[in-house]
């Protein structure tokens, strides 16, 4: 590969974070969490391949939607060890969130139906709970919003 496409596919630490908008900060993080693959220069630099910023990008949008860095990093298994990754590699990606992404979806339509009503959370302060938690046998069940929560 000639030089000038070679500096092309490598960024500095700098680079990628001025051309994803993600903070040198978050970089490093990310990095240290497996999220993100480095190499280092002859001056021990890091140096990040054109590839970061797509993942970068994922990590951006999967984390505004509220999936978990775990759940970002289990994704990412299926194409961490490749140096090119394919259109396939990235549809892998996607199906793999597709089951998360429902679940949350679900849970949100169910927040939202709920907002109004008592969600089980033991505080019996809506005129409702008493109705739906009467006596608060759902803290029996464990705490938090147990009819949100529940996996039905």
């Amino acid at each position: 590969m000639n030089r000038i496409i070679q500096d092309k596919e490598i960024l500095s630490v700098g680079e990628l974070s001025e051309r994803s908008g993600v903070a040198i900060s978050a970089i490093h993080f990310y990095e240290s969490k497996g999220l993100l693959r480095s190499t280092r220069n002859s001056g021990n630099q890091r140096r990040f391949n054109r590839r970061e910023l797509r993942v970068l990008g994922y990590i951006k949008v999967a984390q505004k939607i509220g999936l978990s860095l775990e759940e970002i990093k289990y994704a990412f298994k299926s194409i961490v060890n490749k140096e090119r990754p394919t259109v396939n590699d990235w549809k892998k990606l996607g199906k793999s969130w597709d089951e998360v992404l429902t679940k949350k979806m679900k849970l949100i339509e169910k927040m939202k139906s709920q907002l109004g009503y008592c969600i089980g959370c033991g505080c019996l302060s809506l005129k409702d709970c008493p109705l739906r938690n009467e006596g608060d046998f759902l803290a029996a069940e464990g705490s938090g919003p147990r009819l949100l929560l529940d996996d039905d």
